[in-house]
């Protein structure tokens, strides 16, 4: 179900760099250029998150393929 999220919040943000990118301008001086920088920096962050979560996650073990353990007591003569 998480995998689920972390792909969601991945597309999420994909489509707000594709609407945002155009419109921001780095190299201009001022306000305007460090808040175009520090909220690509913030993007960047969230994209590194969500993979990070999505491609390192526990996997789910699957049950009723292994087989029970039978101990065997073993006998040395």
């Amino acid at each position: 179900m998480k995998k689920n999220r972390y792909l969601l919040c991945l597309l999420l943000c994909g489509f707000m760099l594709y609407l945002a990118v155009p419109r921001l301008s780095v190299g201009t001086e001022g306000l305007e250029g460090i808040f175009a920088i520090s909220w690509l920096a913030f993007a960047l962050i969230v994209i590194a998150g969500n993979l990070t979560g999505l491609l390192y996650s526990p996997k789910k073990a699957v049950k009723g393929r292994q087989q029970p353990r039978i101990n065997k007591k073993s006998r040395s003569y």
